[in-house]
């Protein structure tokens, strides 16, 4: 990693700590191993991008008129780019992250946030796509329980397992916060 590698951090909005909307979840270090990665990018002046949901359904807890909508206290520091987005990918916002990410040299991308197979996971792919190297730093990321299409429910836990095999030497290289902070 060096200083053409940006962090981009999707979603870590604190809409996301409603349990009663979205359900239970995965991965209870999340938000600090996130945390960590975001000190550590600043602390070495690397670039930052931060990117924020902007629902359009006034009921969600993502929707730019509830509370929920601000971005979780430890996304601290001013960020190089601060992305609004309506979609998955984080690279259909504003302003462009693809265009940004080009006229500042970089090339290299770790991916953080939430959740970890919708907005984080499309990004990976999208960005994939687009040539970056991409870094998903799994264990900054997490989800929730998804009802199947059968009427089960399948654990936020394997669905990281399965974004994580579906990401990882496909569109990007799945990895964990100590080794990118080791680094």
């Amino acid at each position: 990693m060096d200083d053409h590698t940006a962090l981009i951090v999707v979603d870590a909005q604190q809409g996301f700590d409603q349990v009663e909307w979205w359900g239970p979840r995965n991965n209870e270090d999340c938000d600090q191993n996130i945390a960590a990665l975001v000190n550590e990018w600043h602390r070495l002046s690397r670039p930052v991008v931060f990117v924020q949901h902007n629902s359009s359904s006034p009921l969600s807890p993502l929707h730019p008129s509830n509370p929920g909508y601000a971005l979780k206290s430890y996304m601290s520091g001013t960020p190089d780019l601060l992305v609004q987005k309506t979609v998955n990918s984080s690279f259909h916002g504003t302003p462009d992250l693809h265009s940004w990410l080009r006229k500042n040299a970089i090339s290299i991308i770790v991916i953080c946030g939430i959740t970890t197979n919708h907005c984080c996971e499309t990004t990976a792919r999208v960005g994939g796509n687009l040539g970056y190297t991409v870094y998903f730093a799994i264990d900054a990321t997490h989800t929730f329980d998804r009802a199947d299409l059968e009427g089960g429910m399948i654990s936020a836990e394997e669905l990281s397992r399965v974004t994580a095999i579906n990401l990882h030497d496909e569109f990007a290289t799945v990895v964990h916060s100590r080794e990118l902070l080791n680094r």
